[in-house]
C-alpha cells in the first residue's frame, strides 16, 4: 500500500484537515506532467505525447532521464487493473525494440526543428550519451488503484525486478487554493533495468563511420598553443600516459574534429601519420620536412620527466581542411565533448553542425 499523504491547515492553535477531492485528475495530469515532468520525482525530458506504437496503441508520454533511459508514462484513466498493467508492459516491450534513430524521430515529430541533442543538453547540462534507450522505466500514473493492480505491480517489481511503479496524485482544495500530493506504490528509484542483451547496442548506440575522431586540443598558458597546431599541422597531448594514450589511436586517413575545451571546435583535418614524441616528429613546412620542435613555436611542449615516453608530449601530423583561431571556436548546445584526448566521434549532430559551420559540405 502507498503511504497516504495527509494535509492539515493551521488555524491559530487549531488544525483542520483538508480532505482530498473526489474529482478525477487523470484528464488533467497528462498536461501537467508534460509541462513539468519533475512532478514524477526527477528531472525528465518529455520526448513525445500520444506516441503511436506499431501495434495500434498510443503511449501517453515518453521521456528520457539523465542517463538517456526511456520512461513510458501511462495514465490509468478508466482502465481495469488488467488493462492498466498489461498496457504499460506492452508499450514498454515495444519501446525496448526502438533504436537511437527511432527515439530521435519520435522527438522530431514532437518538437519539430529542435535537435534532441540540444534539448537534452539544455535539460541536463550534459551531452546526450552515446547509448539512448539502453533501458526502460514503466510508470503508471493514477489518483488511485485497486488492490489487484497493486499486487500485480509489486509482484513484477519484487520478483522479476521489472522497473515498474505506480505514482499516485491526490488533489486537495482549500479555499481558493489547489494542491497536489504525490506518493509511490514502491519506494521510488531512479535506476532503470539494464539492457537485456549487448546485441541491442547496435541500435541504441549511434554507429561510428570508421573515419571521424574527436580530438581535444588542451591549450593552456605557458604550454600547448593552438596557433602552433594550426600553423604547422598537428594535434598533440601529453604530460601523462592517460593524455597521450588515446592520441596514439589515430591512424593515417582519419578525419579529426578538433575542439578546444570551453572554446569550441577550431579545426577539421586529415591525419597524415601516426603519433610520435613531439621532439621526434617531422612535419612538412613550406615544402620541407622539418623537425617540429625546431620550428618557431608559440607554446611550450616540455614536461617535467618527459625523458619517459609516458610523460612526454606526443603529436600526430594533420593536413587541415578548415581551421579558425583560438577564441573563435564553434559551439552549439548539445554537441559532443569528451575528456579523452582522442575518441571516436559517433555523434552525427556534431559532425553535421561543424561541417555546416566550416562549409565542409561545399568543399
Amino acid at each position: 500500500m502507498p503511504v497516504e499523504m495527509g494535509l492539515w491547515r493551521v488555524d491559530g492553535e487549531k488544525l483542520t484537515r483538508v480532505v482530498p477531492t473526489a474529482v478525477s485528475l487523470e484528464s488533467q495530469l497528462e498536461s501537467y506532467i508534460e509541462s513539468d515532468a519533475s512532478m514524477l520525482g526527477e528531472a525528465l525530458l518529455i520526448i513525445g505525447r500520444q506516441v503511436p506504437t506499431a501495434h495500434g496503441g498510443f503511449i501517453d508520454l515518453l521521456a528520457l532521464d539523465g542517463t538517456a533511459a526511456v520512461y513510458v508514462i501511462e495514465l490509468k484513466r478508466d482502465k481495469t487493473p488488467r488493462e492498466t498493467t498489461a498496457q504499460v508492459i506492452d508499450y514498454g516491450s515495444w519501446v525496448a525494440t526502438l533504436g537511437r534513430a527511432d527515439i530521435q524521430a519520435i522527438f522530431e515529430d514532437y518538437q519539430p526543428g529542435v535537435a534532441l541533442e540540444e534539448a537534452f543538453a539544455e535539460m541536463f547540462n550534459e551531452t546526450l550519451p552515446l547509448e539512448v534507450n539502453a533501458s526502460q522505466v514503466l510508470t503508471i500514473v493514477a489518483s488511485s488503484v485497486d488492490p489487484a493492480t497493486e499486487r500485480i505491480v509489486l509482484f513484477l517489481h519484487e520478483e522479476y525486478a521489472l522497473p515498474i511503479n505506480v505514482v499516485f496524485f491526490r488533489h486537495f482544495v482549500d479555499g481558493g487554493n489547489s494542491y497536489f500530493a504525490r506518493s509511490w506504490l514502491v519506494e521510488a528509484t531512479s535506476q532503470a533495468a539494464p539492457a537485456s542483451a549487448s546485441s541491442r547496442r547496435s541500435k541504441t548506440r549511434e554507429p561510428w563511420n570508421g573515419t571521424d575522431w574527436y580530438v581535444s586540443f588542451g591549450e593552456y598558458e605557458g604550454g600547448r598553443q593552438w596557433s602552433d597546431g594550426r600553423k604547422y599541422g598537428f594535434v598533440s597531448a601529453g604530460g601523462g600516459e592517460w593524455f597521450s594514450r588515446t592520441l596514439k589511436n589515430l591512424k593515417p586517413g582519419a578525419r579529426v574534429f578538433t575542439c578546444i575545451p570551453k572554446d569550441g571546435y577550431v579545426g577539421v583535418g586529415t591525419v597524415l601519420g601516426e603519433a610520435e614524441r613531439f621532439d621526434e616528429l617531422k612535419v612538412e613546412y613550406k615544402g620541407v620536412e622539418t623537425l617540429l620542435a625546431s620550428l618557431a613555436l608559440d607554446g611550450n611542449y616540455r614536461h617535467n620527466g618527459d625523458e619517459d615516453d609516458n610523460v612526454a608530449e606526443w603529436a600526430a601530423p594533420v593536413h587541415w581542411t578548415h581551421t579558425v583561431p583560438s577564441g573563435q571556436g564553434f559551439w552549439r548546445t548539445g554537441m559532443f565533448a569528451n575528456q579523452n584526448s582522442a575518441t571516436r566521434l559517433r555523434q552525427q549532430f556534431t559532425i553535421e553542425q561543424v561541417s555546416t559551420a566550416f562549409g565542409l559540405d561545399e568543399e
